[in-house]
């Protein structure tokens, strides 16, 4: 188990193989298991990079609310603790927003990176406040049932897979989920994210009830030069439920941008 000191909060990540470093940054009420499916999907001679952002998984959970600038920083900060430098970094939907944000910040550390299921703004401010009302009220237990039904396709639904990903996000801390809810919601990253210039593909799920392929196709459109694809048959979560797609998408920007 790797665990770093980060921005006076311990962050559990893993470290793994030696190479052209890939950053994978999971989705809001998921730890880096959202990554599994695609892991072994992956070319050889990669330096493989995960971490539990704040308030999820085996990392510490701050009292909330959190701030995106925040979620940044600790992502900068493990990158600089690791020594990394011109990754290729792959977020989906807040991990998405992380991308954006840290690509800005420092565009040393990102050479490239991957958009999953994310938008320079998702939301708006009153229907995240409504979500963090209802988690400080019942707990993420009360917000499940909808958010799978955004997440994942009907035919997903109907598996027994289902209900580790269910358990996975009702373990998140109440803290963590209305923290990283505080932070999206306060987060318009459009005027930032146009401004950006690096190599960019962005995917959605054509069932994605968080972030529709219009919202994704968007923000990616805002980048000169990006690229935008769609996955069939999954939803907010592709590398779950389509991983050989999400990973046939990802080894070919990894080729087309060099990144081996």
């Amino acid at each position: 188990m790797q665990v770093a000191e980060i921005n006076g909060i311990h962050l559990h990540y893993s470290d793994m193989g030696h190479g052209a470093p890939v950053v994978l940054c999971n989705s809001l009420g998921t730890d880096m298991r959202l990554w599994d499916g695609v892991l072994g999907r992956l070319p050889d001679g990669l330096r493989i990079v995960r971490f539990d952002k704040r308030g999820h998984g085996l990392s510490d959970c701050p009292a909330a609310p959190y701030s995106m600038g925040s979620l940044i920083s600790d992502a900068e900060a493990l990158l600089d603790h690791l020594e990394i430098r011109k990754c290729l970094f792959v977020g989906c939907s807040i991990g998405g927003m992380i991308a954006q944000g840290l690509a800005a910040k420092r565009p040393d550390l990102v050479r490239a990176a991957v958009l999953s299921n994310t938008a320079a703004k998702i939301g708006t401010r009153e229907m995240w406040h409504d979500r963090i009302a209802a988690v400080e009220k019942g707990g993420v237990e009360a917000l499940a049932d909808a958010v799978m039904e955004r997440w994942f396709t009907p035919a997903f639904r109907a598996t027994p897979e289902l209900r580790a990903w269910r358990n996975m996000l009702t373990r998140t801390p109440a803290d963590g989920y209305s923290g990283c809810s505080a932070a999206i919601a306060g987060t318009d990253f459009y005027t930032t994210t146009a401004d950006l210039r690096l190599p960019v593909l962005g995917i959605a799920g054509d069932h994605d009830g968080s972030t529709p392929p219009d919202l994704v196709r968007e923000t990616v459109e805002l980048i000169e030069g990006a690229r935008f694809e769609i996955i069939r048959g999954a939803g907010h979560l592709p590398m779950v439920e389509q991983p050989e797609a999400f990973a046939a998408l990802l080894n070919a920007f990894i080729e087309e941008t060099g990144h081996v």
